[in-house]
């Protein structure tokens, strides 16, 4: 009888430690439109991982910076011109020609 309650809590445990694994997802590509003086999304929640390509939808050339060191910038961009980033953490962005033009990237 113990023999039979330690294999049930054994296969109990094996199935809870299945249900907590984590599979790696593949990561996912996000649009960001630099559109009207915006970036829109101007707040994206994404995973680490993920990529996120600015595609700049305005008359007007654009660019996108980390904000605090510009430890990462584009080249300015035309209309219709994109460009991309892998995230590896949450920052916040935006565009040194239209310093109004700020964005947020968040991991979840």
């Amino acid at each position: 009888m113990i023999a039979i309650i330690k294999n049930i809590c054994l296969i109990f445990f094996i199935i809870i430690g299945l249900g907590k694994t984590s599979f790696s997802q593949t990561p996912t590509k996000h649009i960001i439109e630099i559109k009207r003086m915006k970036f829109n999304p101007e707040e994206l929640h994404l995973k680490k991982g993920d990529t996120v390509v600015w595609v700049n939808k305005d008359f007007f050339p654009h660019d996108v910076a980390k904000f605090d060191n510009h430890s990462w910038q584009s080249s300015p961009l035309n209309q219709n011109q994109s460009w991309s980033k892998v995230v590896t953490k949450s920052e916040d962005y935006y565009c040194t020609l239209h310093v109004v033009m700020k964005g947020k990237l968040i991991i979840d």
